[in-house]
């Protein structure tokens, strides 16, 4: 008898056409940068497609820790830890933004 439960309905079957490799990379002061390498389903490197470049830290804030992250626009890790400094400034200027209209909602 099938189950009604939608968690039964969940597709967990992996995508063979969209495997990555993962490498972390950190200065264990603010950077962290990770480089998903394409690969094939053999595991070896897919040179058909471009590495993605996602970048992450972590701020201090009254209410907690506030992550920030976004994709990189870069094909190399030294782009990569070129740019990250403006792509966490970005990202930060969003969250203060979001938390501003958030805060005008309340009042």
């Amino acid at each position: 008898m099938p189950s009604n439960d939608p968690q039964s309905k969940i597709d967990f079957t992996v995508d063979l056409n969209n495997l990555y490799r993962e490498e972390a990379f950190t200065d264990i002061k603010v950077a962290a940068i990770r480089r998903l390498t394409p690969i094939k389903p053999d595991g070896s490197d897919d040179e058909s497609r471009d590495p993605i470049f996602m970048a992450q830290t972590q701020l201090m804030s009254p209410s907690g820790p506030v992550l920030l992250q976004a994709i990189l626009d870069a094909v190399t890790l030294e782009k990569a830890m070129e740019i990250f400094p403006k792509a966490m400034q970005i990202e930060m200027d969003k969250v203060i933004e979001k938390n501003k209209k958030e805060q005008g909602k309340d009042v």
